[in-house]
Parts: structure tokens; sequence; C-alpha cells
């Protein structure tokens, strides 16, 4: 039969969520097309804080993965926005002239970063913290600059202040009320939160209205309505959402602040729906994902003829999430007349709770310090429970008395254990037994418990406890490369080199993946091992490569590209530099900037300009976008240099040019200086080599980056040759003993730097390291070239350089 034409324009939670309930019903009703802006699957907008906090990575908060649609035979479309909604004729047509035609139009846009009307807000350095780009800038800003202003005082700003300090950065938060989260504190756990917060080291301007942001073409401070200022490198807006309505409004649907809705989530054209933050639900726009959860659900079941129980509006809980918080809150949060608290102020220990009660019901909760209540007194508010036989201890604190696993004993199975979900405990009891379930994330894949914001997750592991009882494994599980196997990465790399495995593809069937294609963490990681371990041999799948290295190139926050040819050393020639300005004023290039690496980078391409850009420039690529050797800064060195006692451009040239090409875990970065004056950082490079009177001093592991690590001491050489050697059988061992994705600070740190150095003290075993570097190089052509289509071109290249030429 044929089956109805779906088409939704955005690729985040809440749509997507309504997605996954649609194939739950009725996975052959409809032929779905999906429309994101931003160049990745759906991801957690929530677990953003992570990833600039540095507990995660964007790999690891991908909720459904690029197989995830293909198995569901959904057509998505990435970085490509709808410009159009074209209701007479039933079709959408893209900023790249793409049409689709549609019975079933689903508007599911989300919303954007409010930035303040205010003189300056363009400026350069001025962002929002709204999705993956926003966390990019904001890391990319704090490598080289240290001071950033967070505008506003609630659950976003406070998370994003906390990620800015994790990167190294002095942070100041304005915030124009007196209390921080005024919304959903009162003024007790305000203040209480506020000094937490200080003691983390933030530094709070309150009661501040900023008027401008200073600077020409950057930022570099704020003024404020008093006349005061502060300088700043990194404005953060933080002030609140504004749903993307532009669409729907030009197509002619009825708009509010929100594109309006009825209970069904019914716009005012008929066939066209709306859910998510773009949604106004009875003149309420939601910013939180359990009432957008919600809205999918009922959108889902009317979209399959269903009749589901219409959407009548939600009640939020709020949790803040910044490490050392426990902080939760719901409903009323301010005494008045009408309520009645019950409080708990323990100041010593950092606890504060507090009930507010009408009529015998819970109305509002805050909070603070200790947050296992939260789950009971949630499910009070919600069900509007009867209190009044109950005591204020058994309100506050969690029943004891029976036993190891009284709370969960006492707990009903409709109680609500994931509300951003909407999953309930005898869901969860059920999912275990059934499933034969023993794990958290096990339970989250099963019945998406626990994949928002996370705070069930203790209370989900409890519940596991009680279910399994004895059988129950509290200890930590062994850590599997990700959710597609039980297998872990030293575990695979022993079943490549077993079974003779030479594919991704082969290794995913010989040793039973879950999901037949993977996803986006393990093919990167199986390819990096199949290469590893086959140094001669293997052929690389391009495919399976992270999608900066697919396209030989770094997406931007606007969805455009930057190229950064190789300069060996920081050091060019006056060819090469015509060559990338002619290609700068053909393509019209918005921006040319020296990098961090001593490179020339142009940036602004657009994508089907890649190729041939490559062409033109016939430069090596400078891997600004792989795992691999990015660079290796040098100063001036004895060549030129007073101070230099050694010729640190020659040698840095070298390195480069014996480890360019070569895949590593991470990306690795390495510095050579003349004299320990340290002009090109090498204290703080993955390899790090720095001038002496008469030789070398190796400095291994520092970063940089987001966790600021001086490099550690490896040795101490004479020679260029010993450098070269000790490096070489480093690097390699780096390459086979540490996780994929995993930087050498951290590695280090794991393995010990006692271990290294005994390794390579050993004159037979750095002899063995470096041989099979060397067959591992010996294979590498050019990754980057597969982008250009002249093998003239190619072959011009591989003999200049050396290299057995295979052009593709």
């Amino acid at each position: 039969m044929n089956k109805t034409k779906l088409v939704m324009i955005g690729n985040g939670m809440a749509g997507v969520r309504t997605i996954e309930e649609i194939l739950k019903i009725a996975p052959d009703r409809f032929e779905i097309t999906i429309f994101g802006n931003e160049p990745y699957p759906n991801y957690n907008r929530i677990q953003l804080s992570t990833v600039l906090q540095g507990d995660t990575n964007v790999e690891d908060i991908i909720m459904n993965n690029w197989s995830w649609y293909e198995d569901n035979q959904i057509q998505l479309y990435t970085g490509e926005a709808i410009t159009t909604i074209d209701k007479a004729n039933k079709r959408v047509i893209s900023e790249k002239g793409r049409t689709v035609t549609y019975d079933k139009l689903i508007i599911a846009t989300g919303s954007s970063s409010f930035i303040l009307p205010i003189p300056g807000a363009d400026k350069q350095g001025v962002t929002g913290f709204r999705d993956i780009r926003d966390c990019e800038m904001m890391i990319n800003i704090a490598e080289t600059n240290k001071k950033a202003i967070v505008i506003g005082g609630g659950l976003l700003g406070l998370e994003a202040a906390r990620g800015l300090l994790n990167l190294g950065m002095e942070v100041d938060v304005v915030h124009l009320m007196p209390d921080l989260m005024e919304r959903q504190l009162d003024p007790i756990a305000a203040a209480m939160l506020k000094r937490e917060l200080e003691n983390q080291g933030m530094n709070f301007l309150m009661e501040k209205e900023t008027v401008e942001i200073l600077g020409n073409d950057r930022v570099t401070g704020l003024r404020f309505q008093d006349g005061s200022e502060v300088g700043a490198d990194l404005v953060v807006m933080a002030v609140g959402i504004k749903p993307n309505t532009d669409l729907a409004k030009d197509s002619g649907i009825y708009v509010n602040r929100g594109i309006v809705v009825n209970d069904y989530m019914e716009t005012s054209e008929a066939n066209i729906y709306a859910v998510g933050e773009c949604a106004e639900h009875r003149e309420i726009v939601y910013g939180l994902v359990a009432p957008l959860y919600e809205q999918g659900k009922v959108l889902a079941a009317h979209l399959c003829g269903q009749q589901p129980k219409p959407y009548e509006g939600s009640i939020v809980g709020t949790q803040l999430k910044v490490s050392d918080v426990d902080l939760f809150s719901a409903g009323e949060i301010i005494d008045d007349p009408t309520t009645q608290s019950i409080k708990v102020h323990n100041e010593f220990d950092g606890i504060y709770k507090k009930i507010l009660i009408c009529n015998n019901t819970v109305v509002g909760i805050v909070l603070y310090g200790e947050t296992k209540d939260s789950t009971k007194l949630f499910r009070m508010l919600l069900n509007k429970e009867d209190i009044s036989g109950m005591t204020s201890t058994s309100l506050l604190q969690t029943q004891s008395g029976g036993g190891e696993h009284s709370d969960i004993v006492s707990m009903p199975a409709e109680e609500l254990v994931c509300g951003c979900n909407g999953v309930t405990k005898g869901t969860i009891v059920d999912a275990i037994q059934i499933n034969q379930l023993t794990t958290v994330d096990e339970v989250g894949g099963c019945t998406n418990a626990g994949r928002s914001c996370g705070r069930c997750k203790p209370l989900i592991s409890d519940i596991l406890a009680y279910t399994l009882g004895d059988s129950f494994d509290a200890a930590p599980k062994k850590q599997t490369l990700c959710g597609c196997t039980e297998l872990s990465r030293d575990e695979i790399v022993a079943e490549i080199r077993e079974k003779g495995l030479t594919g991704v593809k082969e290794a995913m069937y010989v040793l039973g993946w879950k999901q037949e294609e993977g996803c986006t963490k393990c093919r990167p990681a199986l390819n990096y091992f199949l290469g590893m371990v086959h140094q001669e041999l293997y052929r690389d799948d391009r495919d399976s490569r992270l999608v900066n290295e697919k396209m030989h190139a770094n997406i931007q926050k606007d969805g455009t590209y930057s190229v950064v040819p190789r300069m060996y050393g920081g050091v060019t020639t006056a060819e090469d530099l015509q060559k990338i300005a002619e290609v700068a004023r053909k393509y019209d290039v918005p921006l040319v900037k020296l990098t961090g690496g001593q490179r020339i980078g142009l940036f602004g391409l657009k994508q089907e300009d890649l190729p041939q850009i490559w062409e033109e420039l016939g430069m090596p690529s400078g891997y600004a976008y792989g795992k691999t050797l990015r660079t290796v800064k040098t100063c001036v060195g004895a060549k030129f240099c007073r101070f230099g006692t050694q010729d640190s451009m020659s040698l840095g040239i070298r390195l480069e040019k014996k480890f360019e090409r070569l895949d590593t875990p991470h990306k690795v970065k390495m510095g050579v200086s003349a004299c320990p004056r340290n002009c090109a950082e090498a204290g703080i490079k993955d390899v790090g080599v720095v001038g002496i009177d008469g030789g070398w001093e190796i400095y291994v592991a520092g970063n940089g980056g987001t966790d600021l690590r001086a490099g550690d001491l490896l040795c101490t050489v004479k020679t260029e040759e010993e450098v070269m050697d000790i490096t070489g059988a480093y690097m390699q061992y780096y390459r086979e003993t540490a996780n994929y994705l995993e930087r050498t600070s951290k590695w280090l740190d794991r393995i010990g730097l006692g271990a290294v150095k005994e390794i390579l003290a050993e004159e037979g075993l750095r002899k063995q390291l470096n041989e099979r570097l060397d067959r591992t190089l010996s294979r590498y052509n050019e990754p980057w070239m597969e982008a250009i289509e002249s093998k003239e071109i190619q072959e011009k290249y591989y003999q200049t350089r050396s290299i057995p030429v295979t052009v593709r």
C-alpha cells in the first residue's frame, strides 16, 4: 500500500521522540523525511553542559546515530534548513532548492538563545548556549583567552559558567535579579547556591543590567546601567530562549509567542503540526524536555489514527547539573498566605528542604543539598495526593525500617521514575525481568529511562538491585567500546589479531555487533584498531571516519568549512603564500587567519567547493580535522635568535614530515623550542622538545586545552637522532595501548610515566616499536587527496613526497 508522506522540519529531541513513538505504533505507516539544520544526527541537548564541562564529548550525547535513520528507512538531510512551506501544493523547499512533498508536516524547529538587543551584541566573541556549535566556539575561545562573562544567573547560565571554569577561564556571572534562579529557588536556597558556586570559583555581579557590549570587532567587555564596566574576552548570553517561529509565521500559520497548537498539537493549518520548544500550548512555551516528550507521544498517537488522551499541559521539575550541587525544585517556590510550609535548614551540612502545602496537597518543592526525596514528592505534587495523614518527618525523609530496599518496596508500580521520558517503576521492573537487564545503560536502551537529564539514574540502579536481588552486581562493569558490543578495547584488538580480521564490517559481523552498521563511536575506533594492527596491509575505510575527516575540513558554527594546508614547522614559501592568496580571492573566502598552530587557515568555505580548493592549492593538508599529528610548533631557533641553543625549526620540520598522516587515538600536537624560554610552548604539547646546552629535553603528555596539564619530563638526549628515536617509540606505544579518543595526557595518567620510561629505556623494545611505526607509515597515502579529482595532481604530489602512489 502507499505510505503516507510525513515530513518533519527539525531533528531535535522533541521531534525525533515523536518519530520514535510513531515507529512503535505503526512502523510501516509513513514514508518519513527529516530536515535538520545542524550537521549531526539527533543529540541530547540537555547534556551540552556536560560536554562544555569536559565530562563527555559530542559522540557520547548522540541519541540516534546515523544507522538508526537508515535502519528505520528515514531520509535525513542534515545541515539543510527549510526556507519555504508551500501549503497550497503541500511541499517544503530547502535552502539548497530541494523540494519534498508531504501529506502530514511536523514543525519541530525548537528554539534559539535570546540575544539581548543591546549595542555590540553582534560582535565576535558573543554567543548563546544552545547547540554544539556554541560549545565548540566557547572551547576554542578558551584555548587562547582567559576572561568570560555569562549574562544570566538561571539554570542554563550557571551550567555554562561551570563549563567555562573547567576550561580554565575566569568567569563573572551577571544577573539582573537579587537572587540566582529566582524562578526555581526561594531566597534561602538561592543564597546557599551562590555561596557554593563562589567557592567553586564563580564571581557574581548581581542586580546589574547590561546596556552595551564593548569592543571594536571583538568583545572586550560590558557596560552596565550604573555606568560601571567589566572586561571580557567571551560573553555568553543565557537570558532565555526564543521559539523558532519565522518559518511558520511566513507561511501563514498562526503564531503568538510560539506556534499555537491545540491539545493534539495541531496548528491553525490542516495537516500541519508543531511540537517542542517552538510550540505554544494554552499560552505556554515549554523549555524542559519532559513536557515536550509528552507532546510528542500525544502527537504520534494522533497521527497514527488512535484516540489519545489530549495533552493538557505539564508541571515541570528542575535539576541543576553543576558539579557538587544537588538541587531540585517544582511547582510553587515562594510562601504566601494561601500556603503552609515544612522546612529543614541544616547550614552545617548544606541541606535545605521546603515543601509548600495548600489544602492538604503538595503544591511546591525546593530541595538543596539532598534530593533523594524528589521523586516521591514530585509524584505527590503531580497526583495531588492527600497528605493529611502524614507527618513532616515522613514527608521529608525516605522511609526506613523495611530493609535495604524499603524505599523501592514501598514505591507503587505506577510511580514515575524518569520524569523526562515518562517511565514508571513498573515499566522498568518488567523490562529488567523480561529482557534480563543488568545495568542502568541497558535499562535506558530498553525503556529510555535515564537517557535525558540523568537525574533518575541512581534510583534506576536501586530498582535494579531490588529486582535482581543477590544476582545484582553493583561493581562497575567493564568499559566496553560502545553500546554495540560487549567487548572492551583490549578484547577487540586481541580478536582482530587472533582471527586475522581485516575490515570494519567483517569485524562487526565476526565479533557479534548488536547493530549491523555500528555507530559513530565504534566505526571510527574499529577503523583505527584495524590500521594499528595491520601496519602495512590495511586499506583505510574512509566511510568509517569521523565526519570532519570525511570532508577533509572542519565544519564551523555556521555550517561552512575551514581548510588548513600544511606548513611544516610554521615555515612557508612565497609560492605557497601565493597559492593561498589566489584561492582566497577566487572563492571569496570570508576569513584568512593565522592559526595557533602557525599555519594559515581559510574559513567560511562551502562544502561543494572543497575538492576544487584542495586541487588548486596543491598543498598537503594540515589535518586540522584529524585524529593524527596536527602541528609541530617551532620558534625561529639558533639560526636567528640570540637566545637559541638549538636548531628548533629544522628538528620541528623533521618531526612533522616524519609523523604527518599517522593515525593516532586522538589528535596530537608537538612543539620544539630552541631554549628553555619555550617560545613554542613545548611544555604543554603532547610531545614537546626543548633545546638546552648540549642537547634536548623531551616532555610528554602536556595539554593546553580544556584540562590544562604541564608536560612531564620523559628524558634528556644529546642528538636529533635520539629525539626522533624516542619520539617514534613513544608515539607507537601510545598508538598501541591508548583507548580510542584518549588524549596523551589522560593516557599517561592511566598508564603511568614510570611504566612508559621503563619501556622506552629498553633499546630492543624501542627498536621494535619504531619498526612497527615505520611499517605503518610506509602504507600511508594522503587521505585528504581522495577529495581531489585530478589523478595527475595526486601523482605529482606523491612523487614529490616519495610515497608509493595508489591513486583511487
